[in-house]
């Protein structure tokens, strides 16, 4: 009677030490599987700009203020109205404060910033301020005061 108890005790703990293994395993590959799924959404996910009605090519730089913008676009654009400043950059706010690591900096022209956590400034000429660097456009000087030097413009972020 002894052996068949404990052969019973020794079935069961077999049985519920397997499930438990089993269990663990499907969790960490869901987890595993969201997280391939996140990483892949951020990868492919690539913001675009547009001034007035003229998409530009940017490079983004890899930083949080970055990653903050770009969430705040994932569902909808972001339209912001931008105002000519010093004559040399376009300066708008982006109606909220995001993360930001200013470092005192020499703007060239097609570098986009942002200016106290909540400005979005692009440059078509050069300044030196403390700034988060966001992008750079990657357009002539020319082609960017043509776009941005003559009159207060939009930008839309997507």
């Amino acid at each position: 009677m002894k052996k068949l108890c404990m052969a019973w005790l020794c079935f069961w703990l077999l049985l519920l030490s397997g499930c438990s293994d089993s269990r663990e395993e499907e969790i960490q590959e869901t987890e595993e599987t969201e997280t391939a799924e996140k990483d892949v959404i951020e990868e492919d996910f690539e913001m675009k700009l547009v001034i007035g009605d003229t998409e530009v090519p940017v490079t983004w730089e890899d930083n949080d203020s970055v990653r903050a913008i770009m969430e705040m676009v994932t569902d909808r654009s972001l339209t912001v109205e931008m105002s000519m400043y010093g004559g040399f950059e376009q300066v708008g706010e982006l109606g909220q404060n995001i993360v930001r690591d200013d470092r005192q900096i020499t703007t060239s022209p097609g570098d986009i910033v942002l200016y106290a956590g909540n400005n979005i400034v692009v440059f078509y000429g050069s300044n030196s301020w403390a700034y988060t660097r966001l992008g750079h456009i990657e357009l002539s000087e020319d082609q960017l005061r043509d776009l941005l030097g003559k009159e207060d413009v939009s930008i839309t972020l997507y």
